[in-house]
């Protein structure tokens, strides 16, 4: 009997109510946004590489001396258009000889047998900025450079570069579509389930407000109960990401590296607070909802 009774009160104990159905309906929500995000970083990641290696080649005139040579660098170098990582410009040299090699090494040609000399020039290869990427920009590069004492031509890729630009534009501008979209839906999936939890406990508001109880005092427990457990859900949904984040990494090579570790535990914290907050915020508008009805909506 005494067993019976304790088993009552814990069940009607306010704020109460099936917590394990909406922990897993919101772990399953968030995890759903977590791979989604997951995404986006990889995504983002893979725009930054693809535009790290955009670059423009700049040949030399074959009668350039060594001295104009570096300077031509320490000029390049000062340029705004030049990539810069770690405060260092991103430009390498590649002389003829060089060229050469890698001519042969590519296509199996010897263009220095064929020809009797090397025909090909020295040259600077200069990685551009994202921010100068355009084809107008890289245009623009492209004359500057050009006009150079020393520099004999210029030149990029530029129906790759322009394919690149447009493409990741598109792809960008989709996910985030997307991503909004889903974020909407999980919000009222979980604002959904929440409320419908929420739905057992009415008469136990209704009764709490007979007595006299303040509406601040009856939302209370529901809202701190309501956040924690979509803190749980959010902690759930970031071991999950974790989980598939590790055996993606396992089975494709090179999966891991498009993410990086502070980056999976900003997206963590991302889901521990969206739990959190979506719990709190859904809890509290179905309290207002609860508070407010009448003793026959309750039916």
């Amino acid at each position: 009997m005494a067993a019976q009774e304790i088993r009552y009160k814990k069940k009607k104990r306010l704020g109460s109510y099936p917590f394990l159905s909406v922990i897993v309906s919101i772990a399953l929500a968030l995890l759903v946004i977590g791979m989604f995000g997951l995404l986006l970083f990889q995504a983002r990641n893979l725009k930054e590489t693809i535009q790290s290696n955009i670059e423009v080649q700049i040949y030399l005139d074959r009668n350039i001396a060594e001295n104009e040579r570096i300077q031509l660098r320490n000029i390049l170098s000062g340029k705004d258009y030049v990539m810069r990582i770690d405060n260092e410009a991103q430009i390498s040299y590649v002389s003829k000889q060089e060229a050469a090699e890698r001519f042969l090494q590519d296509t199996g040609e010897d263009v220095v047998a064929f020809h009797g000399d090397n025909p090909l020039r020295d040259a600077f290869v200069i990685k551009v900025a994202p921010e100068h990427q355009s084809k107008a920009g890289l245009e623009k590069i492209k004359a500057e450079v050009e006009s150079l004492h020393g520099v004999y031509e210029a030149a990029y890729v530029r129906d790759l570069t322009e394919s690149i630009n447009a493409n990741l534009a598109k792809i960008s501008m989709a996910l985030l579509a997307f991503f909004v979209l889903l974020l909407m839906a999980v919000i009222i999936l979980i604002n959904n389930t929440i409320k419908l939890a929420l739905f057992s406990q009415r008469f136990l508001i209704r009764s709490m407000q007979l007595v006299g109880a303040r509406g601040s005092f009856i939302r209370r427990p529901f809202l701190l109960r309501a956040a924690l457990h979509g803190a749980i859900g959010g902690l759930l949904a970031s071991a999950g990401l974790y989980g598939l984040l590790q055996y993606a990494s396992d089975k494709i090579e090179g999966f891991g590296r498009l993410v990086k570790p502070e980056e999976i535990l900003i997206l963590m914290g991302i889901l521990l607070f969206m739990g959190a907050a979506i719990g709190y915020l859904s809890a509290l508008k179905a309290m207002r909802k609860y508070l407010k009805l009448s003793l026959d909506e309750l039916y």
